[in-house]
């Protein structure tokens, strides 16, 4: 009797597009394992991302806004899910694996530092190794998730998570997607955002921009959400139209300009970078004090300067700050 699964998988060589990422035909994993009688590989990826520890830390993880004075201000998290509301979108649309665009989406930003892009340089300025997150993410679901274990995730997913950011070259139509839902949701969220903020206001926003892909943000994303449909349909690539795509490159530049860059939005940066490296060097120097499970890897042959960005890059916003205090921050003496 066939299970579940096999007639899961028998509905994607039916259904799906022919330029889709076929359960069946993944490339595997790092072990091999017995597959689950319900789930193909792909919608298994992803609810071992969505139980694992990283994966809930991304909730007090800086977007944009460090720390921000709010209820409706984007985390790490929420920009996640919106990445993956994106991807679900287009994959839909182009009968492509949602399941696939789903994990990768995701698990993207699973090894992003505390204090988004400023803990980022900063353990990439101190570390001999470099620190970039889309590779600690892979590094996360490869090794540092289940006290070493790793997820075991498939190729497939693991190559979209290392390969979303602009540079990168997913092997998968559905990492394209991710990796272009991924820009035009922090593009979005992030104007929305300094719209509350008061940093921008939407007649800021390029006319060139407004006249191409929409007045308001909701409006742009839409806009641009349908351009790949429309453009991707029936092709064995993910792709904007020239017009939109300039657009959307114009309003990303007017973004760094007046927001990446504002004194005022990033006026903690440096005092959040400044922290990073400063608890580097301490641990780095107390190699003790870091979690049991990470010090198990060291026994394994991984270099100590590795293992302190793997404690510190997991740490969310407010666990940085409270080891912080205290180890540095003296306390008033009391009697007892």
């Amino acid at each position: 009797m066939t299970t579940i699964r096999e007639n899961l998988e028998k509905w994607e060589e039916v259904y799906l597009s022919p330029y889709a990422s076929l359960s069946k035909n993944s490339l595997g994993r790092l072990r091999d394992e017995e597959p689950c009688d319900i789930r193909p590989v792909f919608q298994r990826d992803r609810d071992r991302i969505l139980h694992c520890k990283a994966f809930r830390r991304l909730k007090d993880k800086t977007q944009v806004f460090l720390a921000p004075q709010g209820d409706h201000y984007r985390t790490r998290l929420t920009h996640t899910l919106e990445v993956s509301q994106n991807a679900r979108t287009i994959a839909k649309a182009l009968r492509l694996n949602e399941d696939l665009v789903e994990a990768i989406a995701l698990g993207h930003d699973l090894g992003h530092t505390p204090f988004g892009h400023a803990g980022e340089r900063a353990l990439n300025k101190v570390c001999p190794y470099g620190f970039e997150h889309s590779e600690q993410s892979v590094r996360c679901v490869d090794i540092l998730e289940k006290d070493g274990q790793g997820l075991n995730l498939t190729f497939e997913v693991r190559d979209g998570i290392r390969n979303h950011q602009t540079k990168g070259n997913p092997a998968t139509l559905e990492g394209k997607i991710v990796r272009l839902s991924d820009k035009i949701a922090y593009i979005h969220h992030d104007c929305d955002d300094a719209i509350r903020a008061g940093i921008l206001r939407e007649e800021d926003i390029p006319k060139q921009v407004q006249e191409v892909a929409g007045r308001t943000t909701g409006e742009r994303l839409d806009h641009f959400i349908h351009d790949i449909v429309t453009n991707s349909f029936g092709k064995n690539d993910i792709c904007m139209s020239p017009p939109v795509e300039d657009a959307m490159k114009k309003l990303r530049s007017f973004m760094f300009e007046r927001v990446y860059t504002n004194q005022q939005a990033k006026s903690e940066e440096g005092k959040a970078e400044l922290l990073v490296e400063t608890l580097y060097d301490y641990y780095l120097h107390h190699i003790d004090k870091i979690s049991g499970e990470l010090l198990v890897l060291m026994e394994r042959g991984e270099a100590k300067e590795r293992i302190c960005c793997d404690y510190i890059g997991a740490m969310t916003d407010r666990f940085a700050i409270a080891q912080y205090e205290e180890i540095y921050i003296p306390k008033c003496w009391t009697v007892k």
